[in-house]
């Protein structure tokens, strides 16, 4: 008998009545049940091609992440040769998400408008009618803070990282501010981490532009986190100061950021408002004096007596240069694939985009062109050159 090496093969002296039925083959004892046997260096993995799917200008690459809207791949801008990010958003998933499409339609309207460093920026948005999805190509990211805490010693940042982390954050924020935007959901998990170490604001689906002619920052909605939401709003206050509450959140983010905790926490989300509203909560020891300081004016209970981010700047521990005498924690590596290079995952798709293959039913294309090249027929002054001395040499055997 003969089988493939890589196959399970099976005899059976009764034949069952539906050769799809495998389980009798296993419970009939009179059945003479066999495995051939293969050594493992005869077992040959071939890795499964990958295809290269394009949309738009855009070539595919690898999935970065998934998240409650539809997943990110990495994909290459085949225009400028820029690597980027897609969200892939199905119009299905999102209506039944609660303001999932009205939030999706905000972001975009929101981020089509914003040219900030620290901010992440959207490039283009591509519809399939047919599939039902919605592409948004935003700048390429190798992870998010929150995925660098969560393989941190200790699920935090060593002071100087924080201290950097922190600062651009407020570039971020103050520019998003001068737009009249209140982010309303700033925490490590909306933080992105670009490659060459820019943090980057994202998610800006909760957030509210504000009336440029009202003269306040006064909001009456809030859909963000709740462990990052301040007293004002676990109390149920029907207005709030907006950017006082964004203060609020770079402070839970910062005191995340440096003790691997949070300030305020709860069995469910009404415990955890219940301890929030008491507005009370513990600085460890360990925290630098400058820092306590900073982390107490950030969570200050009175939104009124809250720094703005001017002010944020003026204190000592903003101001100091801190010595990076702990590794620096890096970004996770790639899906799949650990990679904490970061490679780009688009290449193998281009390779199968471009791949030339030569086939046993003809000659290549470089063997067509030799010889096309050498049956081209002469020029005609060739041609009579040729005829000469053709001439020449036999008139020379002759004598």
């Amino acid at each position: 008998m003969e089988s493939n090496p890589t196959d399970v093969c099976y005899e059976s002296d009764h034949t069952a009545e539906s050769e799809f039925n495998v389980i009798n083959y296993f419970n009939d004892d009179d059945s003479n049940l066999f495995f051939h046997r293969v050594d493992s260096d005869q077992i040959i993995y071939q890795p499964r091609q990958k295809k290269a799917k394009l949309f738009g200008q855009y070539i595919m690459g690898d999935i970065l992440g998934e998240g409650s809207y539809g997943k990110v791949k990495e994909c290459l801008d085949s225009k400028t040769l820029c690597r980027r990010a897609v969200k892939i958003l199905k119009k299905k998933k999102l209506r039944k998400i609660p303001n999932g499409e009205a939030n999706v339609k905000r972001e975009i309207g929101l981020l089509r408008h914003l040219n900030h460093q620290n901010v992440i920026r959207l490039y283009d948005v591509l519809h399939n009618e047919e599939k039902q999805k919605m592409y948004l190509v935003v700048e390429y990211c190798v992870g998010g803070l929150q995925d660098m805490l969560d393989y941190a010693p200790g699920k935090k940042f060593p002071i100087w990282q924080a201290h950097d982390y922190f600062h651009q954050l407020l570039r971020g924020l103050e520019y998003l501010h001068s737009q009249s935007i209140v982010h309303k959901d700033i925490k490590p998990g909306n933080l992105l981490i670009a490659t060459n170490e820019v943090v980057k604001i994202t998610d800006l689906g909760v957030a509210e532009v504000l009336d440029i002619y009202m003269t306040s920052d006064i909001c009456r909605t809030s859909q963000g986190s709740p462990a990052f939401q301040p007293p004002e709003i676990a109390n149920g206050d029907e207005e709030f100061s907006g950017f006082k509450v964004d203060i609020w959140s770079s402070g839970v983010t910062l005191y995340n950021f440096t003790t691997g905790k949070y300030p305020f926490e709860g069995d469910n989300i009404f415990r955890l408002f219940e301890n929030i509203a008491s507005g009370e909560y513990t600085i460890p020891n360990e925290l630098d004096s400058s820092l306590a300081e900073l982390l107490r004016h950030l969570l200050e209970y009175n939104p009124a007596n809250r720094p703005t981010i001017k002010e944020i700047r003026e204190y000592s521990w903003m101001r100091r240069k801190h010595p990076q005498n702990t590794e620096r924690v890096p970004s996770p590596p790639a899906n799949d694939m650990l990679d904490a290079h970061h490679r780009m995952s688009v290449l193998p798709y281009l390779e199968d985009l471009h791949r030339v293959e030569s086939t046993d039913d003809g000659p290549s294309d470089d063997d067509k062109t030799s010889k096309h090249h050498q049956l081209a027929p002469p020029s005609p002054s060739v041609a009579k050159k040729q005829a000469v001395q053709k001439s020449k040499k036999s008139t020379c055997r002759q004598s």
